[in-house]
């Protein structure tokens, strides 16, 4: 393995490389660390040279001093010039998969294609409503939650972000996807949408429903939109790179295929 150091906007973040083949970038969703992502790595690297990383805030990331969509892709666009691969395969989940569709809309001809798990989706809605927000807030406060974060402060899993923080850049998110559809039509390079059926949970009821269907709704809206993206759904929840990872990486190398 080796192991690089990228500094930008004061942030010091660590990257890894690992394996031998066609470069592949993986981009980490919000509340997820290289350290959760070692079997998926360790899977891909037979097949790709990976280059994984910590986002700021998270990992063996240093602290940054905003927690923003645009400051993690501005990290995530020091990287790749840092990096300066031909034509590599970006692979992103969650918050991740929106930065790279955001990367790919500034540089069409600076990747070879996009593997995009769970994230980066033209829903019809937001999920966060204002009836929404308590519920939310609370789930981001919880005490439990906190107390874990703090005493993984300092080791590969940790989280530097807020609740507050968290919260905020879910917000921002949902106003990044209802945009979305103008940045994929910047581009015209092969997509795999790697989907989960319940993204919001398994219940059968209520919010979680609707939050199930909406995300549906919205990758059929892209598949239709865009004829060069096709998209795999998997029986399984939000953490499919943890528990899915070797269906993801079969879905991945069947498109390094055709």
């Amino acid at each position: 393995m080796r192991q690089y150091t990228i500094h930008h906007d004061g942030v010091t973040i660590p990257v890894s490389r690992d394996g031998e083949g066609r470069p592949l970038i993986l981009c980490p969703g919000l509340l997820t660390t290289q350290a959760d992502l070692r079997e998926l790595i360790e899977l891909l690297r037979h097949d790709f040279d990976v280059v994984s990383f910590d986002l700021r805030g998270h990992g063996l990331s240093s602290a940054g001093d905003r927690y923003s969509f645009d400051a993690f892709l501005g990290d995530f666009t020091a990287l790749m010039a840092a990096l300066d691969l031909p034509a590599p395969l970006l692979v992103g989940h969650s918050l991740g998969a929106d930065l790279i569709v955001h990367y790919a809309a500034e540089h069409p001809d600076g990747f070879d294609r996009l593997v995009l798990i769970d994230g980066a989706n033209p829903v019809p809605e937001p999920f966060i409503t204002e009836a929404d927000l308590p519920e939310f807030r609370a789930m981001f406060n919880d005490p439990a939650l906190l107390q874990e974060a703090e005493q993984a402060k300092g080791t590969p899993h940790q989280i530097l972000l807020t609740g507050p923080d968290i919260l905020d850049l879910n917000l921002e998110i949902d106003s990044v996807r209802a945009e979305i559809l103008d940045r994929y039509r910047k581009f015209d390079r092969p997509i795999t949408m790697i989907m989960s059926t319940s993204m919001a949970g398994d219940s059968t009821e209520g919010r979680t429903l609707w939050r199930n269907q909406n995300w549906r709704n919205g990758v059929d809206r892209l598949v239709r939109e865009l004829p060069h993206t096709q998209a795999t759904w998997l029986d399984a929840g939000h953490d499919l790179l943890r528990t899915h990872a070797s269906d993801i990486v079969r879905i991945i190398r069947g498109g390094n295929e055709s």
